[in-house]
């Protein structure tokens, strides 16, 4: 996956999100880049056809982008399933944002035999925990409250 999927995926979650176009805003707020950077690369993808920007509106992923952006979001969800349920990597999310740039489909495509994807993927993504709903991990303990 390279940074193009990276942005589509976040485009794709963020326009589902916020049920229409993605704001320059909230795309540059989720990758933590500035909205310079994130202007510049959506401009990328509407020049590949991938994307439309229209000022002050936002972006809407185009068909082509949204199967690209799935197969990204796809990827990312079987990266974190393999750290967290195969590896029990405890900071799994972290670990799969760095991997995710740097994993091809061959890698991805062998990961997946080892996970037994879900048939739902890439639509267990929730982006309120910013993880796969199909992970196998126990919830984090409540911490009791102080008085």
């Amino acid at each position: 996956m390279n940074t193009a999927d990276q942005y589509l995926k976040t485009i794709y979650v963020v326009q589902d999100s916020e049920d229409g176009p993605a704001s320059t805003g909230s795309i540059a707020d989720a990758l933590g880049v500035s909205p310079a950077s994130a202007n510049e690369m959506i401009g990328k993808l509407e020049e590949r056809g991938l994307a439309e920007h229209e000022k002050y509106k936002g972006v809407k992923l185009t068909d082509d982008g949204i199967v690209r952006a799935r197969d990204a979001l796809q990827t990312y969800c079987i990266i974190e399933r393999f750290l967290a349920n195969v590896l029990a990597v405890e900071d799994f999310q972290s670990e799969a944002r760095e991997l995710e740039a740097v994993i091809d489909d061959t890698v991805a495509e062998r990961l997946d035999t080892i996970i037994d994807r879900q048939p739902e993927c890439p639509d267990c993504f929730d982006p309120e925990t910013d993880a796969c709903a199909c992970l196998e991990i126990a919830p984090a303990p409540v911490e009791p409250e102080q008085q």
